[in-house]
């Protein structure tokens, strides 16, 4: 442990980099004061503690959520921090300064925010999935101002069955396909790919499953996409890239209800897609069809994304375990480590070290020399 240093209140955003600074956000439990925080990369000094929001009325949260649990997104000399509907701001990276804010875009979460930023050309884009209303939203990054917003879509969630959700976590992500971008929003009931330089629709694809957590992956011409959940289960598709229109019925090609996550993301490593449930089964599923090739169980509870780094792959636990396993058609788990606290965090690189944040602290980890 290079160095360890404890962060104030509590928050479950993935720390981000830029240049020497490590980029977090932190929130009272109440949500009555919400932070960014930068974070010297070499010394762990924090060089700045920054409150941005402090909203008057809050929103329920889910015991499993924060207030601060939207990951930052940074580049060259700015970090743009984003708390739901509590508020979006941008950074100047080096002194801290606040260059914009916006509070005035709203959702009823829920369950709390949870959908991170995303950076495309000069646009922050952003995922509001509420229970009441549901839009994507571009922001001018140099000055916060709406570029473009698209609502609903209302046709997944006009007729939903009992028991059914409208609002969805997920992060947005623009990915290319055939030499195009294209910006994939997994809402509840359905995904949808759109030009992110205007927000125009260009496939869809419904499913039946809601409460969409988990990021989508691409790779192999397909994307990855985690449904949400039926009845508790989690659901697991590949939908072939490059459609046009409704894709529901065209571009499937497997689908997967087997210990499959809520929460974390998966990993994929040449043709093997890497997932953890929620409940700390570990599977390995050949990509091209859907097929497990492997599965191990291990204990606790598990909601960080999986990390590959130097042919290893990292999952951490909600009880403090860090379990690191090398990729392939067998199961070789080559550590297993455990620090004080939880972690919700997903672990990041950062050259040749890790950083980890846990409930309470930042760590930041080598390999001994």
């Amino acid at each position: 442990i290079l160095w360890k240093i404890p962060i104030h209140d509590i928050g479950h955003s993935t720390p981000v980099i830029t240049g020497n600074t490590i980029w977090l956000t932190t929130a009272t439990k109440t949500g009555d004061s919400l932070f960014a925080i930068g974070v010297d990369l070499a010394s762990g000094e924090v060089v700045h503690d920054v409150e941005l929001f402090k909203p008057a009325e809050r929103q329920m949260s889910h015991t499993l959520n924060t207030f601060a649990t939207p990951s930052p997104v940074v580049e060259k000399g700015r970090a743009y921090v984003h708390f739901g509907t509590y508020g979006t701001a941008c950074l100047d990276s080096n002194s801290g300064k606040t260059l914009w804010a916006r509070d005035d875009l709203h959702c009823n979460h829920f369950q709390g925010p949870a959908s991170s930023p995303v950076l495309y050309d000069n646009l922050l884009i952003l995922a509001f999935m509420g229970f009441d209303v549901q839009f994507l939203i571009a922001l001018d990054k140099n000055s916060g101002k709406t570029v473009w917003r698209k609502d609903g879509p209302t046709e997944f969630y006009s007729n939903l069955p009992e028991g059914s959700f409208p609002q969805s976590y997920a992060t947005p992500v623009v990915f290319n396909v055939d030499g195009k971008s294209c910006l994939v929003n997994n809402s509840s009931k359905g995904a949808i790919g759109r030009d992110p330089i205007t927000g125009e629709e260009i496939w869809r694809c419904a499913y039946v499953a809601d409460n969409t957590v988990s990021r989508i992956v691409a790779g192999l011409g397909f994307l990855f996409v985690n449904q949400g959940a039926v009845k508790g289960k989690a659901i697991l598709s590949a939908v072939k890239q490059g459609g046009l229109g409704n894709i529901t019925t065209t571009h499937v090609a497997w689908t997967n209800n087997v210990d499959m996550p809520l929460l974390s993301s998966p990993v994929l490593m040449e043709d093997l897609l890497y997932s953890v449930s929620d409940d700390g089964v570990i599977t390995c599923l050949d990509a091209k069809n859907g097929q497990e090739v492997w599965r191990e169980t291990q204990r606790g509870k598990y909601g960080p994304s999986l990390l590959y780094a130097d042919n290893r792959i990292y999952l951490c636990s909600k009880r403090g375990d860090t379990i690191v396993f090398a990729p392939g058609r067998t199961f070789q788990k080559l550590a297993e480590n455990n620090l004080d606290g939880e972690f919700s965090a997903s672990p990041i690189v950062a050259g040749n070290t890790l950083l980890l944040r846990s409930e309470t602290h930042l760590y930041r980890i080598k390999v001994a020399s």
